[in-house]
């Protein structure tokens, strides 16, 4: 894939219809090495996610978190990353696969540091859960917002 372009792969988007009776829908994405430009691409797509599935309310906090995990995945790698989001009754759950086995700590910014080291800061205070895990040669950062999302 070619640096500085979103992946015109789309695994799945939004799978499902507006009457699928499990109210799950997902949202997959390669997301491309070091390319930030995918960072509103991915909160366009989550925000129309959520609101094809009828859950917008928390949208505003979905979005922020999404950009966080997407943008450290492709700052802070040298990889690739897949971005995925299902929406269910129980609520949203997002994760970002890297390819780096490196696991990020939350740190409390540097004043001299501009707007870095805030990211997984606003993910521990917003999400209701979040976490990292080992995922083959990589990890997966991930977050839930609970099922209050309308």
């Amino acid at each position: 894939m070619a640096v500085g372009a979103f992946s015109a792969e789309v695994v799945e988007e939004a799978t499902g219809d507006a009457t699928d009776r499990s109210g799950a829908g997902e949202l997959r994405r390669r997301l491309g090495r070091a390319d930030l430009r995918a960072v509103p691409e991915a909160r366009r797509a989550l925000r129309e996610l959520l609101r094809q599935w009828g859950r917008p309310g928390r949208s505003e906090i979905a979005e922020l978190l999404t950009s966080e995990l997407v943008t450290n995945a492709l700052i802070h790698t040298d990889h690739d990353a897949v971005l995925t989001a299902t929406v269910s009754p129980r609520g949203l759950h997002v994760e970002v696969r890297d390819f780096v086995g490196r696991r990020p700590k939350p740190r409390l910014p540097n004043a001299d540091d501009g707007i870095h080291g805030r990211g997984l800061l606003l993910v521990q205070s917003l999400a209701d859960a979040w976490g990292v895990r080992a995922h083959g040669v990589g990890k997966a950062v991930w977050f839930d917002l609970d099922g209050g999302l309308t």
